[in-house]
């Protein structure tokens, strides 16, 4: 594998994670306006991306294989634990 193959595996197996923290941090801002209204769009979908990629990390590492259901689910875990943990600290 040369390098720009680890680079597209990488991003591949990350990219889930971060796309999904973007929805639902676009979600947050259109659903619940008042709650999240003085928090920026990227702050959600980052800290969201960071709790998805420590979900599918963790499931990596647990079942020593990625595209399980169980690392989706873990993903979604760290993705909606993120951003509920920011939007509820305010």
């Amino acid at each position: 594998m040369d390098p720009l193959d680890a680079v597209w595996h990488l991003g591949n197996l990350f990219l889930p994670a971060w796309g999904v923290a973007a929805l639902m941090a676009l979600a947050l801002k259109l659903i619940w306006r008042e709650t999240v209204a003085g928090m920026r769009w990227r702050t959600l979908a980052v800290w969201g991306g960071l709790g998805g990629t420590m979900g599918i990390a963790a499931a990596l590492m647990l079942t020593g294989r990625d595209g399980t259901m169980a690392g989706y689910g873990l993903m979604l875990l760290g993705v909606t634990a993120a951003q509920w943990g920011v939007s509820y600290k305010r």
